[in-house]
């Protein structure tokens, strides 16, 4: 005699949960892969899943990148965690642009992303503006030096180690990790030093 089990809520959820999760991974695959603006159709393609289902998890393409923010947030802070930020400001600097330059490199895929549909999505320009400011908190943590410059260097220094920067440098200029941080850290060493 077979029986009729009903899935319990804690199941349902389990299945929502993991579809949710393999829609994200579809997404972020798809844009290290270089499509900066996957489509709904193109993400439930590659998740495995219906149009309909990815539109029961995700309202719509803004839900989609909260989401996904949300799931990435403790993976982005980790990639700029240390402990010691001590050391002479030459030292501090070059290890800061070195952490930084890693970062954006890891992260690359999911800025250009981010830049190619910030003019549509509000979330993602509240998100980017919200990582924005964090950057610039942990670079004043590197370099407290910073905080003390006048307006005009103190944001020309923001400028040269901003992702914007470091990209020019590798993808548009061809320049090597060593060569690219390097030149980073000379500009930031001369905004700072010109006091």
């Amino acid at each position: 005699m077979a029986l009729n089990i009903v899935p319990s809520s804690d199941g349902r959820r389990q299945r929502s949960e993991r579809s949710q999760t393999a829609i994200i991974e579809a997404a972020l695959s798809l844009m290290d892969e270089g499509t900066l603006v996957p489509t709904a159709q193109q993400i439930a393609d590659r998740a495995g899943v219906g149009i309909r289902s990815f539109f029961r998890h995700f309202a719509d393409m803004d839900t989609l990148w909260a989401f996904a923010d949300d799931m990435l947030i403790s993976s982005y802070e980790a990639l700029f965690e240390v402990e010691d930020r001590t050391g002479a400001l030459s030292d501090r600097v070059a290890r800061a642009i070195d952490l930084y330059g890693s970062a954006f490199d890891k992260l690359r895929p999911i800025i250009l992303c981010t830049h190619a549909q910030l003019w549509r999505s509000p979330k993602l320009r509240e998100n980017y503006g919200w990582h924005q400011k964090r950057l610039r908190k942990e670079l004043e943590l590197w370099l407290p030096e910073v905080a003390a410059l006048p307006r005009d260097r103190r944001e020309a220094v923001h400028a040269v180690a901003s992702f914007s920067m470091w990209h020019r440098l590798r993808e548009f200029q061809g320049l090597s990790t060593k060569t690219s941080a390097e030149i980073v850290s000379s500009l930031v060493m001369d905004l700072i030093a010109s006091r």
